[in-house]
């Protein structure tokens, strides 16, 4: 029996938007993964100074954005192990968890440039098959960036892999603002995503927001 194929998606999502769930489906479909693992992080190394929105919301509107696709599936695996969130330990202990199968980690075109200051980043590219997400009509990654990571065959095989994502303007980081601004965030993120933000008043600016004791709920 062939062993596995399980993608790895890893990121804040706060919130997750429809950019998020197209570069998924589609990393699932070129790369014929059966299963495309969503990793929220506890915290992010390259975003120490942000903290993020709660957990337990950032899981729901996951799991809400994922509904009942078959091939998608949330690993809180980050959150549970507490602190930075650094890739190669979370690789490391999936990999522990299910020892024969194949992993792929997604990231997008450009973190490249900062690829080198990640956590064991030769080890990383041992464990793993890298596969770049690059946006259609933008200008070839920057492989030189790997150069001293990896064995030029490794290299190779990264570079053969084509994942070329359509445009689409929409960061998470743009959500939050449009929310802060009051402007509408239809078809940026999954309806039931959207009412959840509204539902929980989620990115709102500070003076905005319920208090715990106006809200009846921990914010």
């Amino acid at each position: 029996m062939a062993s596995k194929r399980i993608g790895i998606f890893g990121g804040s999502f706060d919130p997750i938007h429809l950019g998020h769930l197209l570069m998924a489906e589609q990393f699932r479909s070129e790369l014929s993964l059966d299963t495309v693992k969503f990793i929220p992080a506890k915290i992010s190394p390259f975003k120490l100074h942000y903290t993020p929105t709660a957990d337990k919301h950032r899981l729901e509107m996951l799991k809400l954005a994922i509904g009942a696709h078959p091939n998608f599936e949330i690993d809180p695996i980050e959150i549970q192990r507490g602190g930075v969130s650094y890739t190669i330990d979370t690789v490391e202990q999936l990999q522990s968890n299910q020892p024969d199968a194949s992993w792929f980690l997604l990231i997008g075109a450009d973190s490249l440039k900062d690829f080198k200051k990640w956590k064991s980043p030769e080890k990383l590219l041992q464990s793993v098959q890298l596969v770049v997400a690059r946006r259609g009509g933008c200008p070839e990654p920057d492989w030189k960036e790997l150069d001293s990571l990896a064995s030029e065959e490794t290299l190779r095989a990264i570079q053969q892999i084509r994942l070329d994502i359509p445009v689409m303007e929409i960061s998470s980081t743009a959500v939050r603002q449009r929310i802060e601004t009051k402007r509408s965030i239809r078809y940026l993120v999954p309806a039931p995503v959207e009412v959840y933000i509204q539902e929980h008043q989620l990115y709102l600016p500070p003076e905005a927001s319920p208090s715990e004791t106006s809200a009846g709920r921990p914010t």
